[in-house]
């Protein structure tokens, strides 16, 4: 069985060491794998100047045994001595004790004191091997790094994550060890900052850049990631593989998010659904979580799918007109952005007006108005005229003849004439409409007849003719 050692952790420096996160340690496979929670806050990569140029760079000498590959710039300062190349092989420029290794030497001090000043830093055993490690800063109690096994560094998905070592003594790695990216990561934003001296075991593979005190030396046969740089001692090579490591260069970031509506225009209470779609110039489709806002206010949020859309349903807007936006949180990958603002218009109906009873029209009597004789007033009828006459001929018999009485009696004897001319259109328009309405016709004439002519006045029968039926004739 083999015997798992957890060194006691002591916090190097309180104010680096008190937000360290809580360490989840789980026994694998006789194998001792620690996974911070939190690692502190997102760390910008470690400026190199013009040491990025530098696969192998060294403060004394630069020693190689055997076919070793260096892909990038070798220097040396203030050192000069550059051995072993042939057979070694630099795709690259070798800058010994010349201007440029100088700038980059002063470069290199920059940078190994950036890395050595990160804070937070989580404190982590000394052993990181068999260990999966997410971005930040990482010191250990006892102040110095070993990897037995696998490390297994994950970004999370952001492949600008970095990942910071803080050594304050040495770091070792044991033969055929290795190191694993994951989550996006990349080898140029792996650092290891190293207070004295750094050794790789043989065939292993190391992933970063070594920003080492003292020496650093690559035994046989072991595989680079990344950069072997020295302050003040030697690098010393041995049938290795050195390659600079390079951040690729990442696709756009931009996003574009547009919003539509179900129904622009809904009725109160109506459903309607919002659908955001994100798209990219990176090429490929966005992930992530879109928040739609009405008003200002969030009304929800919702994931994109596999097609870059995200879709909310609400019924419970107030009517009005409403300014809803899609807002695309962005990712590790891609930035945020926001949709032009939509109008959605929410109506409330207005209820149908009752349709009255229309009130029947009362149908208007016809009043029969007798006809006006020329002479008369209005208003006097035929019987008050007639009344009216005989009234003054009563008095007229029993009167002296007098101008006053002759001119009365005149008067009266023309409307007699008038009235009579109106009795014979009377009576000869029921004769002529006997044929129609037949002898009960024909009786109502004789009765009309016979009343017109007891009412009229006798001294002007003699006026008037009659036929043998008794038909008045003029």
């Amino acid at each position: 069985m083999m015997n798992v050692c957890r060194p006691r952790v002591v916090p190097r420096n309180s104010s680096r060491s008190w937000p360290a996160a809580v360490l989840t340690i789980v026994l694998t496979l006789g194998l001792v794998v620690v996974t911070p929670h939190a690692a502190g806050a997102a760390q910008a990569p470690v400026g190199l100047g013009t040491a990025t140029s530098y696969a192998v760079l060294a403060g004394s000498t630069v020693t190689n045994t055997g076919p070793t590959v260096v892909n990038g710039d070798l220097g040396v300062s203030p050192g000069s001595a550059v051995t072993g190349f042939p057979p070694g092989t630099v795709n690259g420029t070798i800058h010994a004790a010349d201007s440029a290794a100088i700038q980059a030497k002063s470069d290199l001090a920059i940078a190994y004191n950036d890395a050595a000043g990160r804070i937070p830093a989580t404190t982590v055993p000394t052993e990181l091997g068999g260990t999966t490690l997410t971005p930040g800063v990482y010191n250990s109690a006892a102040g110095t790094f070993g990897i037995t096994g696998n490390l297994t560094l994950n970004a999370l998905g952001d492949p600008n994550a970095v990942f910071i070592f803080q050594a304050a003594s040495t770091l070792t790695t044991a033969s055929a060890s290795s190191i694993t990216l994951i989550g996006g990561a990349q080898a140029c934003n792996v650092f290891w900052q190293v207070g004295s001296s750094a050794t790789l075991g043989t065939a292993s593979s190391f992933v970063g850049t070594i920003l080492a005190l003292a020496s650093i030396t690559v035994t046989t046969g072991v595989t680079v990631n990344g950069r072997v740089l020295a302050r003040v001692g030697a690098v010393t090579l041995d049938s290795d593989t050195i390659t600079r490591s390079d951040c690729a260069i990442l696709p756009p970031r931009t996003t574009s998010t547009t919003l539509t509506s179900s129904n622009p225009v809904a009725r109160e209470g109506t459903p309607v659904t919002f659908t955001a779609t994100v798209t990219s110039t990176a090429g490929f489709t966005p992930t992530g979580t879109v928040v739609i806002t009405v008003d200002g206010t969030v009304l929800g949020s919702a994931p994109l799918d596999a097609n870059g859309q995200a879709t909310l349903t609400t019924s419970a807007l107030t009517p009005g007109s409403h300014q809803v936006v899609a807002t695309y949180q962005g990712s590790t990958l891609l930035n945020p952005s926001a949709s032009p603002p939509l109008t959605q218009v929410i109506f409330r109906p207005i209820p149908p007006t009752p349709t009255p009873t229309p009130t029947p029209t009362p149908t208007p009597t016809m009043t029969s108005t007798p006809p006006v004789v020329p002479g008369e007033a209005p208003g006097e009828g035929p019987d008050s005229r007639h009344e009216k006459c005989g009234h003054e001929e009563r008095k007229l018999a029993n009167a002296g003849t007098t101008e006053t009485q002759t001119r009365k009696r005149r008067e009266c004897d023309r409307w007699h004439h008038r009235r009579d001319n109106d009795r014979q259109v009377t009576i000869q328009t029921f004769h002529t409409l006997h044929g129609v309405f037949g002898g009960n016709a024909h009786r109502s004439h004789h009765r009309t007849k016979k009343s017109w002519f007891s009412r009229h006045p006798g001294r002007h029968r003699g006026h008037h003719k009659f036929s043998a039926h008794g038909h008045h004739r003029r």
